[in-house]
């Protein structure tokens, strides 16, 4: 009797709970399942009752999985704040101590107001416990010292087990790579110099810059829609447009956000679950990817830390050929319109976004495989001499521009083309944030990613008048008498123009098809 009275009390772990629950969602009979688990019938279906608690918390990544209670901090909005602390600093390697982060939150705490909180020894085991944090020392790497003794170990260490791993259950079709960059979608030649090197971390430079967000898989056959992020919201050149070649988001710094990423990410896994699809996702631990959503067809997998200029494909080539396919869009049109004596007007964000999305479809399969091998992660298939032809394709047209173009606007010398392309390298593409915009994250009402005025930065801009689907037939038809005058002309050109006449002989046929039933209608 007296051991019957003494008998512990088991309790299981969030991720428990969560196994539980998803092994009842497989199909299994719930006896079945309490047997397999070791729980009584009564203790399964609490667990089923509370799975849209469990959900939630791992959704918003406010508990740690381990954690097996889910009591509140009773300084709630200073916990929130210093954890919010933590994740910027986590996601760049900065060491981090139990005492750096009690002088944080006794910090923070004055920040909000409050004078009697304490952050003892015993509220930092509690944080601990609440958010899964285990204290190690992490050092932040210096990027010089990349391909020392220590870093050439850990990227070999690397390919040798975790990717090995990762990649055993996906063919290349199914493994993908995200990554952001920086774009200064208005800069001119001529302003090269001026934006080398800038981080752009606000201020009016933030209206000239974008991120963009790109996708692609290791076999080539795939690159996903684009997401741009602008700082206008509803910017006069949108006005009336309803299709862009991408996503367009926006807040005040043009950046991208945890929010942002996690929409992006549910809207991947939306689509891999309707064609049937899992995909390996492999990203770098930048601080907008730090906090992800519960995903049922992505598996997501981090890169080391500080290796992405050797481990991530997108950053060995794939962003630079899209970046070196943009700039020479640009350069074509300061060329036209310095021939036809026209007055240079500021790319506005819709050109911008046509650009982006031209120049990303415009990279070749073969430089997506290309540096996917390169990262590693794939069989090297191309000799090198392919590899060197793929690799100057686009560029050697471009400097061919470049140089009319430098020419022409009275470009220094001492720039080239290649600083065209990288001027936009050192953006920062997601928010850092500091201890005041931490605190405003935490005061009600308050949005940090409130995007900027429909007016900023598009004043100067003429809006464009609507074009009727009349004019469009028109010009596609002038386009084909136009073509029809040229020698040489490749038939997949004389195939895409089909292809847009159709599209718009359907459209216009059904909306007179339309009109004509709703007269009927009307009259009867």
């Amino acid at each position: 009797m007296a051991n019957k009275g003494n008998k512990k009390r088991r309790q299981f772990s969030l991720e428990e709970k969560m196994k539980v629950v998803e092994a009842v969602d497989s199909g299994k009979r719930k006896g079945d399942v309490a047997k397999e688990f070791g729980i009584t019938p009564s203790t399964l279906s609490t667990f089923l009752k509370d799975r849209a608690k469990f959900e939630e918390k791992v959704r918003e990544a406010s508990v740690g999985p381990q954690r097996k209670r889910m009591r509140n901090a009773l300084y709630d909005d200073i916990d929130k704040a210093v954890f919010a602390w933590f994740q910027e600093i986590h996601a760049k390697n900065i060491l981090v101590t139990g005492s750096v982060i009690r002088k944080k939150a006794l910090n923070l705490a004055n920040m909000l107001g409050y004078d009697n909180f304490q952050a003892s020894v015993g509220w930092l085991n509690r944080f601990r416990d609440r958010h899964g944090i285990a204290l190690k020392a992490v050092c932040r790497e210096d990027s010089d010292r990349l391909m020392n003794g220590l870093g050439i170990d850990k990227v070999n260490e690397w390919h040798a087990g975790e990717i090995i791993k990762l990649i055993a259950d996906y063919s290349p079709d199914d493994i993908f790579n995200a990554d952001e960059t920086g774009v200064f979608f208005q800069l001119l030649p001529q302003h090269t110099l001026a934006a080398k090197g800038d981080h752009c971390r606000g201020g009016k430079k933030a209206k000239q810059r974008l991120t963009a967000l790109f996708c692609c898989n290791a076999s080539g056959t795939e690159k996903m829609r684009p997401l741009i992020v602008g700082r206008s919201a509803n910017p006069h050149c949108l006005k009336n447009v309803h299709s862009l070649p991408c996503d367009y988001r926006a807040n005040q710094g043009a950046w991208m956000t945890q929010e942002l990423f996690n929409e992006w990410l549910m809207q991947v896994d939306a689509r891999m679950k309707r064609a049937e699809r899992r995909i390996l996702l492999l990203i770098d631990n930048c601080s907008a990817h730090n906090m992800l959503p519960r995903l049922e067809r992505i598996q997501v997998g981090y890169l080391p830390s500080n290796c992405t200029a050797v481990l991530q494909p997108l950053n060995l080539g794939i962003i630079r050929t899209m970046k070196v396919l943009y700039r020479s869009h640009l350069l074509k049109q300061i060329l036209l319109k310095l021939h036809s004596s026209e007055d240079q007007e500021k790319v506005d964000i819709r050109q911008a976004i046509d650009m982006i999305a031209a120049a990303w479809w415009s990279v070749k399969q073969s430089t997506v495989v290309r540096c996917w091998q390169k990262a590693g992660i794939i069989p090297l298939e191309l000799t090198d001499s392919d590899t060197e032809v793929a690799a100057s394709e686009p560029e050697a047209a471009s400097e061919k521009l470049w140089h009319s173009v430098a020419l022409a606007t009275c470009v220094p010398n001492e720039i080239n083309f290649q600083d065209f392309v990288t001027a936009d390298d050192d953006l920062i593409i997601s928010q850092e944030q500091i201890d005041t915009e931490v605190i405003q994250g935490m005061e009600a009402g308050e949005n940090t990613d409130e995007a900027g005025s429909e007016e900023e930065g598009e004043a100067s801009l003429p809006q464009q008048p609507k074009i009727t689907i009349t004019e469009a037939i028109s010009s596609v038809q002038k386009l084909r008498q136009f073509l029809s005058t040229c020698v040489g002309v490749p038939d997949a050109v004389f195939g895409q123009l089909n292809g847009i006449d159709e599209y718009l002989m359907r459209k216009v046929t059904q909306t007179l098809v339309d009109s004509k039933i709703t007269d009927f209608l009307q009259t009867k």
